[in-house]
């Protein structure tokens, strides 16, 4: 049975690529970051408010590579973010020198693409209940 919300193989295979080079973007950028400071104080709180706008062009750029209907919306943001977070678990438990050289600006790391997988699954919840 197919249903107005059921992915292609093509949409599948976009959406995985789309999320796992949204990771690799964020744990490199996260990197370079990492050791001037941004978890430190206010700066922490910013990074996670900056984090909103800079997922908020993943979304409409995930809807349109995709080829996603407006049912699939949702859907297609819980594919991308998926593999994002799968490999932010990977790459926490087996390659952590990805994101940093301590300890401390690991875990940091590590949360901050956490919460940008939360605010991409919210922001994608967000179109898809405004497209209905």
């Amino acid at each position: 049975m197919t249903t107005a919300t059921t992915l292609s193989n093509r949409q599948l295979f976009i959406l995985v690529v789309m999320g796992s080079t949204l990771w690799f973007v964020a744990a490199m950028l996260i990197r370079v970051l990492g050791p001037m400071g941004i978890y430190e104080g206010t700066n922490r709180v910013w990074l996670y408010l900056l984090v909103i706008p800079g997922t908020l062009p993943f979304v409409p750029l995930v809807r349109r590579s995709a080829g996603l209907a407006p049912a699939q919306h949702f859907i297609g943001m819980a594919v991308a973010t998926s593999a994002a977070t799968l490999l932010d678990g990977l790459a926490l438990a087996w390659f952590p020198w990805i994101y940093a050289d301590t300890i401390a600006l690991v875990a940091a790391a590590g949360a901050v693409i956490l919460w940008g997988a939360g605010v991409g699954m919210v922001l994608g919840w967000l179109v898809d209940t405004r497209r209905r």
